[in-house]
């Protein structure tokens, strides 16, 4: 990375953002509905939900590139809610990299310095290209280029115009597995070095839960819970985050006793235990959640024991070796069907599909939940993704035909 020198030139910059009772209405529905968050400055923000959720919506309105309805948006204690796209201290990675491709790497990154007649644009560009480790690649053509080095050489080209706020819509979702991977990695690192305040709008659970320091999950155009991504995965407050971040086993039942320590719920005639720090309803019909991987198979009925939560038995229906782990679905009379993630190890027990087994967990990795998921699809359509690379464009001639 770059040395401390590139780091300050960029830290100056990051600024806080604050949407204030935010609504967007479209006609027929409400794409935001009454939205407030703050996001502090120098901080990764992650807004991570389905198609529909309201995400990307969220996205546009902090760019500029809609109005909203109600609620005012700030950015560095200042509003902007009425101040145009391009007057905005603010920039968007998108998926599309959108580089010119006749220009070389350098004259990509500085073209819009340069449209602005700023001071010493080649050198900022410099500094921008050694920021993403790119220095050796500057006088290339970005078709000479990798997908992972194209993707970085945009970023250097909205860091340079250091940016208040970082808007970043999906940006690795053109790239393969391994890429991903590796570059979610290497934008934190950037991220962290430089200090801006970064906002990631993605739909993929892994991207957000690797990079961002908060999480938020965004259902219906509200935020369903906001955290860090260790918190809303161990500690789900309803069941969309428990389902959408990762995959949770969920059975719903009656509670009919509770200690200062632990609810007990009825279901299919078995008591299931709850942390009572770890449920949101201790009372009333709740729902006992667990996570495949906390999840063990057994052969034989284990013993009972109150640190432990069991049921069965069950019936294998499938089993499918990914590698790092079997994962199993098993049928459970009463509980319907369970999925398991056992690890591959030289230890523990294997079932193949028809086997009868046995299932445990220890109570304290259990969750309580006041709801189920609904039968029924919850998303709505979303605005499209594809418009707002074309509307940052009418972005950048706007601001060019006022300079």
């Amino acid at each position: 990375m770059a040395g401390e020198g590139s780091a300050r030139q960029f830290a100056e910059a990051g600024a806080d953002l604050a949407l204030v009772n935010v609504t967007k209405r479209f006609p027929g529905f409400t794409a935001i509905d009454d939205l407030s968050l703050t996001i502090p400055a120098g901080s990764f923000f992650a807004l991570l939900g389905p198609s529909g959720c309201g995400k990307t919506t969220t996205l546009r309105l902090v760019a500029g590139l809609e109005e909203p309805t109600e609620g005012r948006i700030m950015i560095g204690g200042k509003d902007l809610t009425d101040t145009k796209a391009y007057q905005r201290p603010v920039n968007t990675v998108f998926q599309s990299y959108a580089l010119f491709p006749h220009m070389s790497v350098l004259d990509n990154v500085m073209f819009g310095l340069r449209r602005r007649k700023i001071a010493d644009a080649g050198q900022k560009a410099k500094e921008a290209l050694d920021l993403v480790e790119l220095g050796h690649v500057a006088n290339r053509k970005p078709a000479q280029l990798s997908g992972g080095q194209q993707q970085r050489v945009a970023l250097a080209r909205a860091l340079v115009n250091r940016p208040a706020l970082l808007l970043l819509d999906e940006p690795l979702g053109a790239l393969d597995l391994k890429l991903r991977r590796q570059m979610q990695l290497e934008i934190k690192d950037i991220q962290s070095e430089v200090g801006l305040t970064f906002l990631h709008v993605t739909h993929d659970q892994e991207e957000a839960m690797t990079m961002a320091d908060t999480v938020a999950v965004m259902n219906q155009g509200k935020i369903e819970q906001m955290g860090p991504p260790e918190e809303l995965y161990e500690s789900p407050k309803t069941a969309f985050v428990a389902t959408f971040l990762g995959q949770s086993n969920l059975f719903g039942g009656e509670v009919v006793s509770s200690t200062k320590d632990v609810i007990s719920v009825a279901v299919a005639g078995k008591e299931l235990r709850v942390p009572v720090d770890r449920a949101v309803a201790h009372r009333g019909k709740v729902t006992v959640g667990v996570r495949p991987e906390k999840v063990s198979l057994h052969q034989a009925e284990p013993a009972t024991d109150s640190s432990r939560g069991v049921i069965g038995p069950g019936r294998v229906l499938d089993a499918s070796f990914t590698g790092v782990s079997t994962q199993y679905l098993v049928d459970v009379p009463g509980f319907g069907e369970v999925t398991v993630f056992a690890q591959n190890t030289s230890h523990g027990e294997h079932a193949v599909e028809g086997d009868e087994v046995f299932l445990s967990w220890s109570v304290e990795h259990a969750f309580g939940l006041a709801d189920m998921p609904p039968a029924e699809d919850r998303f709505l359509n979303d605005t499209s993704t594809g418009a707002m690379a074309v509307q940052e464009r009418e972005k950048i001639e706007q601001e060019l035909e006022g300079a």
